[in-house]
This record gives structure tokens, C-alpha cells and sequence, in this order.
């Protein structure tokens, strides 16, 4: 079993996979380095969360 992700992480990563969903690929590395050039998050470990739960996002709509 995984962790939950806290409200707030699944809002801001919607919100940013819904506006920039061309942009993330399957890679987590790519994404985190577009989160890092285009947003300022507060803590690293919030930054990997939110990245971590984009790249599931955009590998859940390739599978579709």
C-alpha cells in the first residue's frame, strides 16, 4: 500500500496536469525540472510529492 496524498498536493497537481498536460511526460525526472522552471514550491519534499503524483497522473492517461 502507498501513502495518501494530502488534499493539497492532489489540488496543485491537478490543476498544474490540467493546464500543462502536453508539457509532463512518464519521466519523473523531466517533470520535476519543468515544476522547478515554471513554479516555486515551498520544500523539496513537497515538490517531489506533487511531481510524483503528476507522473502517475500523466501514466494513468497514457494507459487509457
Amino acid at each position: 500500500m502507498g501513502r495518501i496524498k494530502t488534499s493539497q498536493v492532489k489540488n496543485a497537481g491537478v490543476e498544474i496536469f490540467d493546464k500543462y498536460r502536453d508539457k509532463f511526460s512518464g519521466d519523473f525526472s523531466k517533470n520535476k525540472q519543468f515544476l522547478r522552471d515554471n513554479y516555486t514550491v515551498s520544500s523539496k519534499k513537497l515538490l517531489n510529492v506533487i511531481t510524483g503524483y503528476i507522473t502517475k497522473l500523466k501514466k494513468q492517461s497514457e494507459r487509457i
